[in-house]
């Protein structure tokens, strides 16, 4: 008897059949081991070194510097429609921008790396803006740590963000020089920047100088221990909206949220003095409220920044995400499906990290108004 032919159609939907199911099985694979994946692909095999600056650069120059005032074309003077410039400045702002250098060929990143900077560029547009109501806003470049640094505990782990925090201490020495020095001050930061500005914190700026001139320290996108990272700082958590010389700091996950990522790393380390952080309560100020703790709804945002594609624009939404702290003190913004469309950035876990700034934009901008005239009124 011969063998009978199949339709072409019918060879086809197998086809389809064995990719499907190919599809499925790489994507559980993914989602089993995508923290492992991360680490493999992303933490540099190549031992430390340092990456030398670029001839006779120093940070008095404005080419080290991605916004200062005396800037062209500054990316933290972008503002979203419906929103206009202010008309004079009342504050300086010291901001600290998160990794953009995403290479696993070297533990830190040159200077004159184009991606990297085209990066940090847009992160100062979208974060560092939120700040441009109050004052004139300095963002340096630094030899940032790669983003495989926090993937691991290795030894150039360290190195890598001990050479990148020498970068960010000499450009905050050089905007001390040269910000006016009647100004009050503003510090914020994102992720490896709120890592940089809490040492900054710890071992420059507590008890120094200009220590009364601050008005706010917002350490995003970093997990702060209440018992063993806090009293180390010089200013205490923010404990209301209208409080200044005080510390704000959260971190986005959408749910069902998965942090261990976050907390495995976390419960292993130490804050100074050796103070174990194991099973401590993170600082969570809630960004909609300015307090900590609590829950707010949609209805309580001002404005979430809802980037495009490449996220060199945004569209400006209004009451589309809410927040409320959980206890561990991770900020849990809602079920992932009833989110805006954020873009493919997430992180496993649920983790809206890098979105920190653009979820709460103008909850940020009227937080850091309300602080700073709240210190005018202290210091008048």
């Amino acid at each position: 008897m011969a063998k009978k032919k199949s339709h072409p159609a019918v060879k086809f939907l197998w086809v389809i059949a064995v990719l499907t199911m190919l599809v499925i099985a790489g994507a559980l694979g993914y989602r089993m081991f995508e923290k492992q994946l991360m680490r493999w692909v992303m933490v540099p095999s190549a031992p430390f070194r340092d990456v030398p600056m670029p001839a006779g650069a120093e940070y008095a120059q404005a080419r080290m510097w991605i916004a200062r005032p005396d800037i062209a074309g500054n990316p933290s003077l972008w503002l979203p429609p419906g929103f206009t410039p202010a008309p004079a400045a009342r504050a300086s702002v010291f901001f600290v921008h998160p990794t953009s250098f995403l290479e696993s060929t070297a533990w830190n990143a040159p200077i004159t790396d184009p991606e990297s900077q085209d990066r940090a560029a847009l992160f100062v547009r979208s974060q560092a803006s939120a700040f441009n109501s109050v004052g004139q806003i300095w963002a340096p470049k630094y030899r940032q740590a790669a983003f495989g640094a926090f993937l691991t505990s290795e030894a150039d782990a360290r190195r890598a963000l001990d050479f990148a925090y020498r970068d960010v201490l000499a450009a905050y020495e050089e905007f001390l020089r040269e910000a006016p020095a009647d100004r009050p001050i503003i510090l914020a930061a994102h992720s490896q920047g709120s890592a940089h500005l809490m040492r900054l914190l710890q071992e420059r700026i507590k008890g120094a100088p200009e220590a009364p001139r601050i008005v706010a320290a917002y350490v995003v996108g970093w997990p702060v221990s209440m018992t063993a990272d806090l009293p180390a700082l010089p200013f205490p958590a923010c404990e209301r909206p209208d409080q200044a010389a005080c510390v704000l700091s959260w971190q986005s996950y959408s749910e069902p949220a998965d942090p261990s990522q976050v907390t495995e790393v976390y419960d292993e380390s130490a804050g100074p003095g050796g103070v174990p952080r194991r099973g401590t309560a993170m600082l969570c100020t809630n960004p909609l409220t300015g307090a900590p703790g609590g829950e707010a709804p949609a209805a309580a945002n001002l404005g979430t920044l809802v980037p495009n594609a490449d996220m060199s624009a945004a569209e400006f939404r209004r009451g589309a995400v809410p927040a409320r702290c959980d206890s561990r003190g991770f900020l849990l913004i809602g079920d992932n499906d009833a989110l805006p469309a954020m873009g493919p950035y997430a992180l496993p876990g649920n983790n809206y990290h890098v979105y920190d700034y653009a979820l709460f934009w103008a909850n940020i901008r009227a937080d850091a108004e309300r602080r700073l005239a709240a210190f005018e009124r202290r210091t008048r």
